[in-house]
């Protein structure tokens, strides 16, 4: 090492202990930051000897990301009241959350919001559904009393609607009508159970509604890493992916 790297050195040790001495802490007085984009004029910037040592893992990645999973058979796109993509993903919620507490599941709940990208027709791979749901988010049971998830339903009829599953309602003049769960109208002192997503048991998206629930259980499983392997086990059982729209949320409107 040479004298001008020993004296940096040593000018980082003294600072060290002089700071790690200050009880006080550290107090940030301004921040500035600079945007700096990855593109073809930054390429040349590369460190060539980092890329190369990234490049198996960057390969490894992309064939995990480009695996085929499934098949869709018409493009599955986002929209209110209701739409394929919502109907196919609050149906996937409710019939593994099923399968997580081994007990009855009367609805999901799924916000638009939070599918971020239409599934075109064709082949599912894997990065789609992370484009789909990029978040971390995790499926959640509630238990929710009938008063509540009627207040609930009206504010969906209020902005258009919401993914659903297990039950049915009409939009009429920004309320909920004719609502049914299981095909029974909803007992506002009945307590029911509830799959959704931890972001949404939050309260978030408005549905303030969830956070009253009587009872809450986290299962810990990730959402994208169902969407995937539900539409793997679809698949290999040879079955495409195929929802339907089947008047599960309507407006009386159109």
């Amino acid at each position: 090492m040479n004298e001008h790297m020993k004296r940096i050195a040593v000018f980082f040790l003294v600072l060290l202990v002089l700071t790690s001495c200050n009880t006080a802490g550290w107090r940030v007085y301004q921040a500035e930051s600079v945007k700096i984009p990855l593109d073809k004029e930054t390429e040349q910037y590369a460190d060539k000897s980092f890329k190369v040592f990234l490049e198996p893992y960057k390969v490894q990645l992309e064939k995990e990301m480009n695996e085929v999973i499934g098949f869709a058979v018409q493009d599955l796109k986002i929209h209110g009241p209701e739409s394929l993509l919502s109907n196919f993903s609050a149906d996937v919620y409710r019939q593994v959350a099923v399968s997580a507490i081994q007990s009855p599941v009367d609805i999901a709940i799924v916000n638009l919001k939070g599918l971020r990208a239409s599934v075109p027709a064709g082949e599912i791979t894997v990065s789609r559904i992370f484009e789909l749901m990029p978040f971390e988010n995790e499926l959640v049971l509630l238990w929710v009393r009938g008063e509540e998830l009627q207040s609930l339903f009206d504010f969906f009829a209020s902005i258009g609607g919401e993914g659903v599953s297990g039950m049915k309602m009409g939009i009429r003049e920004g309320r909920a009508v004719e609502v049914t769960i299981g095909g029974v109208p909803v007992d506002k002192n009945k307590v029911y159970a509830v799959a959704t997503n931890d972001y949404l048991a939050e309260g978030n998206d408005g549905m303030t509604q969830l956070k009253n629930a009587v009872k809450r259980v986290n299962t810990g499983i990730k959402i994208r890493d169902m969407l995937i392997e539900y539409i793997r086990k679809e698949s290999e059982a040879g079955r495409k992916i195929d929802p339907k729209l089947d008047g599960r949320v309507y407006s009386e409107n159109e």
